[in-house]
């Protein structure tokens, strides 16, 4: 695979972004590398600078669920572009998007639309501290839910992949209040209520990890955070950024049948667009301004691009797509477990519908810990094996892989065929190393 134009237009960049890169996970730091640079997509392919093509399981980080450049989005975004791109007023638009979202997901009964996932869970929080008139929230170990300061502590995805506990340039005071348990561990949440129930406003949780890797949750976990906050008075709030409308159309909420107080979306419901949202309870949204004292604004918030790729892509998710989503998935999942079992090499692989966690440990995979115990050098060997046969995954470790309706059978076969090139890659180097010590 030629990389020349990626490379010069890697150093141009870094010229005048920061790292060359706008989110530092794409810098590729993690795997090595020059990170490609795209031009185009379409289906379940994208094409580099340099005219490689690549079948993408990076989807946007999850977003294009139907895969780049679905027709049916695109015509109706071009209908809306010719009207105007942004009103700062509102839409009916907005409202048809939101009837869609609170008839699937269950737990929602009004919406607020923002721009972001991360905007969406620092709003929930300010909400949740303003429903229950207390200041403590409770997040867990791995989990990612945007650049909120208070939820900075013990982080997943790039926080993972560069090492870093915390960010700098958060005070002190700013994570004072955040609580962190394991991911998985009911008994140690349970402990902390004990001892600060009557502190702690909510419970915040990818219900699934997708930001340490793919981490699944026991149900006997979120069952008893459902309990558990129940019992104390304190809000349950699911950040659905991630899974909402992948795991399963109403969400993992739905997929698990546990009912939050307040879910945070964003990815699918905006289409590729930048969009987020959360919701709830009538009881809880009222807080929200203009009805309450709950001040929270947007510039672009709703805007009507995004409102129209949005309702574009969910009257598309029938019942028949989730199916052949999961055909595909499981199928990808299966080859993936055969062919690292045919080359000695040890992989854990986790997956709920079109979201898969790929670690290079022999470990079972439930929590921050045994994610931190894959083989980052094994899986960057990997990524670039893969990548030079045409197959772009996430360039780091600790991100989801993801199936789009767009990816066909021939797609699995060819990325099932290079994983057993890269895996026979790895266990051949691991073979050299250990004659070289001996």
């Amino acid at each position: 695979m030629k990389s020349g134009k990626s490379a010069l237009l890697y150093e141009q960049a870094k010229k005048l972004l920061v790292g060359g890169v706008d989110s530092p996970v794409r810098a590729f730091k993690a795997v090595g590398g020059t990170p490609r640079f795209i031009k185009e997509a379409k289906g379940s392919k994208i094409k580099d600078a340099d005219g490689n093509s690549y079948i993408d399981y990076v989807c946007s980080w999850g977003a294009l669920i139907l895969g780049s450049a679905y027709p049916k989005v695109v015509n109706a975004l071009k209908r809306q572009l010719v009207k105007g791109t942004s009103y700062g007023a509102p839409t009916e638009l907005e409202t048809r998007l939101a009837e869609i979202i609170i008839d699937a997901v269950p737990s929602i009964e009004r919406i607020r639309f923002v721009n972001s996932g991360t905007e969406a869970t620092m709003a929930s929080l300010r909400l949740a501290r303003a429903y229950t008139k207390r200041s403590k929230i409770l997040k867990f170990e791995g989990c990612y839910h945007g650049h909120v300061d208070p939820l900075l502590v013990k982080g997943g995805s790039g926080m993972a992949t560069f090492s870093v506990p915390d960010s700098a340039g958060i005070t002190n005071a700013t994570t004072a209040d955040t609580l962190v348990c394991p991911f998985n561990d009911i008994e140690h949440v349970k402990a902390t209520f004990e001892k600060s129930g009557d502190e702690i406003a909510a419970v915040i949780v990818e219900p699934v990890a997708a930001n340490m890797g793919l981490v699944l949750p026991s149900p006997a976990f979120l069952r008893g955070l459902r309990e558990v906050t129940k019992n104390h008075g304190a809000l349950l709030i699911f950040d659905e950024v991630v899974t909402g409308f992948r795991v399963s159309y109403g969400g993992a909420q739905a997929y698990h049948q546990i009912k939050p107080d307040i879910t945070c979306l964003g990815k699918i419901i905006g289409g590729g667009l930048p969009v987020g949202a959360y919701g709830g309870a009538h009881e809880v949204m009222e807080l929200l301004a203009p009805e309450g004292p709950v001040y929270q604004a947007g510039t672009l918030a709703g805007n009507p691009l995004a409102m129209t790729a949005g309702i574009a892509t969910l009257t598309e998710l029938k019942p028949a797509l989730y199916d052949r989503l999961e055909r595909s998935s499981s199928l990808l999942e299966q080859g993936l477990v055969r062919v690292s079992r045919d080359a000695v090499c040890p992989v854990s692989v986790n997956r709920v519908g079109s979201m898969l966690g790929l670690f290079f440990t022999d470990r079972r995979v439930v929590d921050y810990a045994s994610a931190k115990s894959s083989n980052a050098a094994s899986y960057s060997v990997f990524f670039h094996s893969m990548l030079n046969q045409g197959i772009y995954l996430p360039p780091s470790q600790f991100e989801t892989i993801f199936v789009s309706a767009a990816h066909s059978h021939a797609d699995i076969t060819k990325t099932v065929d290079a994983a057993r090139v890269a895996l026979e890659r790895i266990r051949t180097e691991a073979t050299g190393l250990m004659r070289k010590v001996e």
